[in-house]
């Protein structure tokens, strides 16, 4: 629970993007059901490339809303070069931008062994 003296949280979901505007969906449903489990939760998507928003304009949003530290969520399965590369000059930018703000990079989300076993478990299920 956030309490008044606690500065508030806010989440980028961070993806690639596509010229495909399906595409974005399976990320967005991810921003909804983290507001369903944590109501008032500050979320929102990011795109590198094709899609709007970028990063600068989803932490702003987030900033807007009364964030107060941001963490950065690539939701890729795998650490490459976007992960590796792209995303940590965008975050040292931002942190430029915002310097009173602090930016967390969390790692690829498929690396996290609770995605991992999730997946994993999904695969096994199926038919």
């Amino acid at each position: 629970m956030t309490s008044a003296a606690t500065p508030r949280s806010g989440t980028v979901l961070f993806a690639h993007g596509s010229r495909d505007p399906a595409w974005r969906a399976p990320i967005e449903a991810v921003a909804a059901r983290m507001r369903q489990l944590s109501p008032g939760a500050l979320v929102t998507c990011a795109y590198l490339e094709f899609t709007a928003p970028d990063l600068a304009a989803a932490v702003q949003e987030l900033l807007a809303q009364g964030a107060a530290r941001i963490t950065v969520w690539p939701m890729f399965l795998g650490a490459g070069r976007h992960a590796r590369e792209d995303l940590p000059r965008l975050i040292d930018q931002l942190r430029q931008t915002h310097p009173d703000v602090p930016m967390h990079l969390q790692a690829a989300i498929a690396e996290d062994p609770r995605v991992l076993d999730a997946m994993a478990r999904s695969a096994l299920d199926s038919p």
